[in-house]
């Protein structure tokens, strides 16, 4: 898929809608976190392993991955395996070598040791804004790129521009969600 170098100065009405849509989403996860302090967003109230703070650097890594995908296709997402490790290994916890990617997904829903509320939400902003850049200088919603291979992805599927906007959109909205319990569950307060 290629980008044009100047986006458009006004986004036809589904551009706009989608990535408003997709906005709200956002605004919601990152609503979840007001007041927190870098130890409170980093809290997991309940027997998962999520945070509030995990929420939203999962959620702004998985955007920039999608982000990428509509730019670069598969090669954005990779799930490469080391020679002799199959997906069974993986999901079942026996592989000998674990990929990075695996790791890095993992460390996507917490909070590490230096990471902050405040950088983790200027990076969901950057990256938000990048979104909207290339979805405005998209030439077709419509065009497509093949999914890369994934147990959780369709065998031979595409997704086009459009796909990857509803992927995130439910996606962000859902995690909103997940951040309404955690943060009632957490401090008792309500972000809706």
């Amino acid at each position: 898929m290629t980008t044009t170098t100047a986006p458009p100065s006004i986004l036809d009405a589904e551009r706009a809608d989608l990535l408003a849509a997709l906005a709200t989403a956002r605004s919601s996860l990152i609503h979840t976190t007001r007041g927190l302090d870098d130890e409170r967003a980093g809290v997991r109230p309940t027997v998962s392993a999520l945070s509030l703070g995990g929420l939203v650097k999962h959620a702004a890594a998985i955007e920039d991955g999608w982000t990428r995908f509509v730019v670069d296709g598969p090669s954005a997402l990779r799930y490469d395996l080391p020679d002799g490790v199959t997906w069974a290994d993986i999901e079942a916890g026996t592989a000998r070598e674990i990929p990075q990617w695996v790791i890095d997904h993992g460390n996507n829903f917490r909070m590490l040791p230096g990471d902050t509320l405040a950088g983790i939400v200027a990076r969901y902003e950057r990256v938000a804004a990048r979104t909207e850049e290339i979805i405005a200088s998209v030439p077709d919603l419509s065009a497509t790129h093949p999914l890369p291979e994934a147990p959780w992805n369709e065998q031979g599927g595409t997704y086009s521009v459009r796909r990857v906007l509803a992927h995130l959109i439910a996606e962000t909205a859902q995690h909103a969600g997940h951040a309404d319990i955690l943060r009632e569950t957490l401090d008792g307060r309500k972000s809706t």
